[in-house]
């Protein structure tokens, strides 16, 4: 039975011969639901979620930082817990609370100044303290799995046990436990993430029962699933009336446990096999995403309304032990990720890849990252490979990059069958592009050198672009945001394209760009040339065989005073921004690639039709005509 949001009322007197439990009048309608027994501990009602103690109003009261109870009998009992100081009675407290029976036993039952105790080292704290003492004088108290924890280590501290009175606090606080919070999910959930928290696996009596009935319900099969749990994945209506439960529906509601708890939850489940790897490495995506801040967003994070929201600002300390903290939760996932292929996606390796060069991860953590990461770099984007510098946030660790990309061709070295060639000859295809649309990011930074541009495009080789139009784009951008480079620089980049890799539309467009160099020019329009012979065809090569032949000539030519001689203006040496220039050089090559263009026009127009070969007859009578 599904669980339900009204608070159901749990009657521990009634235990251990029935289980009562009403609905709240604002579900049921007026006043209380029919009454349900059940008959036995061994039967629950999945509904449970509260427990009902006591029957007195609460008359605590807070008085000059006192806490006392309204009572016409003067108090006999001081206790101190922390920072607060309660004003009690001994016999309400001793009749149930076998550490005070202990404490006070030395005391002078004639002695009129009241009795200080200091509990100072209670499990819980205040707030558990003061559920213990309500529940010594009667008041009526509620027990949920968000204080049940604090109240039964309490309990157990103050000693509340059914050797010191029946019916005592420890034996209530247990079977509510058993019977009930185990047998929910969240119940389960918050109760150990409470456990945990205050007193960790030295309480396993909690710890380790909660786990188990956490990982039970794990591995039971979807279609069995029938309380409730939080799942907020886009498209999905969890109000919609018959929608069959996800597989991960588990993953949100386990992601709020610590870390070290959490991990002992994926162990369990991964050792009875019963779950496929892609399942186990969906809730560390959850938990990593809930965990994790992606360095991507250090600075500003989108709200609700797409605005952008500053951080709070923190002590050098704190922020050190946020980072401290997120390295830990971070290398914790990285050995929770199965070893099977396909686990987990490529992108989700690479935003722990930037977490871990964020947090100064440990080398290993950072080697398997990229290693697998490497495995399945055809999966990602060009924005996951962007890892921020953890000393500058605005620059990007292009060395990581690097060793992803090598750790991804590193895969083509081994042998391997005919389908798994073409699998990578695909995968090829991809890194490609989505390395060439990465460097046209890179090559927005202004303050990025130009060699290390030049390494980084060569970091992919040749032969895995199967074109160079992306290739084209991004030195493009450098051009465009380095005006300040030199010629010599301006060429080495180009010369990493190959004018032959260029579609006709990017070549048009390339020709066309005042930042080329000329002699990328020069290449262009022969690689263009070559075009325009090759779709012509043979249909006129016998009459524009010339023509076309006088065309490569003056490209030739072009090509070979480009490579020897410099523009001599002067202006040239003035300034490397790109800017138009009217010297007479320029002016010189502007001719020049005129008359190729003029060439290429020709060579291009349909060829002139052959003239009819004239019979004797008709050439001896044009002769006599002109005589």
């Amino acid at each position: 039975m599904e669980e339900t949001d009204c608070s159901t009322n749990f009657d521990a007197s009634l235990i251990p011969n029935m289980l009562t439990w009403t609905r709240n009048s604002a579900i049921a309608g007026s006043g209380l639901s029919d009454l349900m027994l059940l008959p036995g501990v061994g039967q629950q009602y999945i509904a449970m979620k509260y427990m009902k103690l006591g029957t007195k109003p609460d008359t605590f009261y807070t008085e000059e930082a006192v806490r006392s109870v309204v009572s016409d009998i003067p108090a006999d009992l001081i206790i101190h817990v922390n920072n607060t100081k309660y004003q009690l009675h001994k016999f309400p407290l001793l009749l149930k609370c076998g550490l005070l029976q202990r404490l006070c036993s030395d005391t002078d039952d004639g002695d009129e100044e009241p009795v200080p105790v200091a509990l100072h080292d209670i499990p819980g704290g205040e707030e558990a303290f003061e559920l213990c003492a309500k529940f010594c004088y009667g008041i009526s108290i509620s027990i949920s799995a968000g204080n049940l924890v604090p109240a039964m280590l309490a309990a157990r501290f103050l000693r509340m046990t059914e050797a010191v009175a029946k019916g005592n606090l420890v034996a209530k606080l247990e079977t509510f436990f058993d019977s009930c919070v185990l047998q929910g999910w969240k119940d389960s959930v918050a109760a150990l993430q409470a456990a945990w928290r205050i007193s960790g696996w030295s309480e396993s009596r909690i710890v380790q029962p909660c786990i188990d009935s956490i990982v039970e319900k794990i591995l039971m099969p979807p279609s069995k699933v029938v309380w409730s749990y939080t799942y907020t994945r886009p498209g999905y209506n969890t109000r919609k009336p018959h929608q069959s439960v996800p597989k991960d529906w588990w993953t949100e509601d386990i992601s709020e446990l610590d870390i070290e708890v959490f991990r002992s939850v994926i162990s369990t489940v991964r050792t009875s096999r019963l779950l496929p790897p892609p399942l186990i490495g969906e809730a560390l995506h959850v938990y990593a995403c809930k965990h994790l801040v992606d360095p991507l967003h250090v600075g500003s994070s989108g709200g609700s309304n797409g605005v952008l929201h500053q951080p709070p600002q923190r002590s050098a300390a704190a922020e050190e032990t946020l980072v401290a903290k997120q390295r830990r939760v971070l290398e914790s996932i990285v050995t929770m990720i199965p070893g099977e292929p396909g686990s987990v996606t490529g992108r989700f390796l690479l935003r722990l890849l930037r977490v871990a060069n964020y947090v100064s991860a440990s080398s290993s953590t950072r080697a398997q990252l990229i290693r697998q990461a490497g495995s399945q770099l055809d999966e990602v984007r060009a924005a996951d490979l962007l890892i921020p510098l953890p000393s500058d946030p605005q620059a990007y660790d292009v060395g990581v990059a690097e060793a992803v990309l090598e750790h991804f061709l590193a895969q083509f070295q081994r042998p391997s069958a005919a389908d798994e060639r073409r699998r990578m000859s695909a995968a090829m295809e991809k890194v490609a592009r989505i390395f060439d649309e990465y460097l046209r990011t890179i090559a927005l930074d202004r303050d990025f050198p130009v060699g290390k541009f030049v390494d980084l495009v060569e970091c992919l080789p040749d032969i895995a672009r199967s074109d160079h139009d992306g290739l084209y784009y991004a030195i493009d951008i450098y051009l465009k945001e380095h005006p300040e480079l030199s010629k010599a620089d301006k060429k080495r980049l180009c010369r990493l394209i190959d004018c032959r890799k260029l579609s006709p539309d990017v070549r048009a467009q390339a020709i066309a760009n005042d930042r080329m160099p000329l002699r990328t020019i020069v290449q262009l329009l022969f690689v263009e040339q070559e075009r325009t012979i090759g779709a012509a065809g043979g249909s006129h090569a016998a009459d524009g065989g010339a023509a076309d032949r006088a065309s490569v000539g003056v490209i030739s030519r072009l090509a070979a005073r480009t490579k020897d001689e410099e523009p001599a203006s002067s202006a040239d040496h003035k300034s490397d921004v790109h800017r138009p220039r009217r010297d007479h050089a320029r002016v010189a090559d502007g001719a020049a690639a005129a008359a190729m263009t003029r060439s290429l026009s020709v060579s291009t127009k349909t060829p002139p039709v052959a003239r009819k070969e004239r019979t004797p007859e008709e050439t001896g009578s044009r002769m006599r005509n002109k005589q």
